[in-house]
């Protein structure tokens, strides 16, 4: 299922900037009963993206078609992609330009049980993500940083992959973000010079606070997640991980992890 502007469709016209120069911005979004849940922070980071990147899109129109297209996907994921639209040859932005909405739903992808109820292993990648504040915290349709990042595993031993900046500070995994435990605070990277922004992490803050646990945003450094009291991943389609190693590091799946890792399912779950 896939549509185009509203409509159906097979992809993206040849001449998109999206293709040719990764220029947009995408979401992806877990539908459930027909409902795209946590819209409203994917659109809140889709706003921010457009506005960055100085792509002009109408909010309602989009929120329509996206509530609109979730109805009919019923269950699974929906793929939203933004891009400036086509253009020529050259990097000068199209003016005006005529940005494409393209939506992609996809069945919900089948992660096994025991990553949620045992816990994951991360793979320390080699791949390092480039600081550009400009782009930090959006999501952007150049992703290469972690198609490289991905590559450098086969074995399914490991479920994520741990990524960090040019200066070795922790900042996400492949696919996810990051969250570590210090003496009852909460701490996730700072993403001011790389880095997602994803919509689970902002749950997981918002509902951390409501539990009354601090949180903290900062720089965390390699050294200080080896000694983390507990670490767990967030993401919008399958929720929360403990993770229980890295390295030669091991991990128990921790009490506070536990009880975010509930609060973020009853959300996934609820209709």
């Amino acid at each position: 299922m896939s549509w185009l502007n509203g409509q159906p469709c097979d992809g993206l016209p040849v001449h998109d900037r999206g293709l040719a120069y990764g220029d947009g911005l995408f979401e992806t979004i877990r539908v459930v009963d027909g409902r795209a849940l946590l819209i409203e922070r994917h659109l809140q980071r889709l706003s921010e993206g457009c506005r960055r990147l100085a792509i002009t899109i109408d909010a309602v129109e989009l929120r329509n078609e996206l509530v609109h297209f979730c109805q009919l996907l019923g269950q699974g994921v929906a793929k939203l992609v933004v891009t400036r639209g086509i253009g020529q040859r050259g990097y000068a932005p199209p003016q005006p330009c005529q940005p494409q909405r393209l939506l992609l739903g996809a069945p919900l992808p089948a992660y096994p049980p025991r990553h949620a109820e045992a816990g994951v292993r991360l793979f320390p990648c080699s791949t390092r993500l480039a600081e550009q504040p400009l782009l930090a915290g959006i999501k952007h349709l150049n992703r290469l940083e972690q198609v490289l990042a991905r590559a450098e595993w086969q074995d399914p031993a490991y479920a994520e992959g741990l990524m960090r900046d040019v200066s070795g500070r922790v900042v996400e995994g492949v696919f996810s973000n990051l969250f570590l435990i210090e003496d009852g605070t909460l701490c996730t990277a700072s993403l001011v010079r790389c880095g997602v922004a994803g919509v689970m992490r902002a749950e997981v803050m918002a509902r951390a606070a409501q539990l009354a646990l601090p949180v903290v945003e900062r720089d965390i450094s390699y050294a200080e997640l080896l000694q983390a009291d507990e670490v767990f991943l967030c993401n919008s389609l399958y929720g929360v991980w403990p993770v229980t190693g890295l390295a030669e590091r091991v991990w128990p799946v921790g009490p506070l992890t536990r009880k975010l890792q509930s609060v973020v399912a009853d959300l996934l779950s609820d209709s």
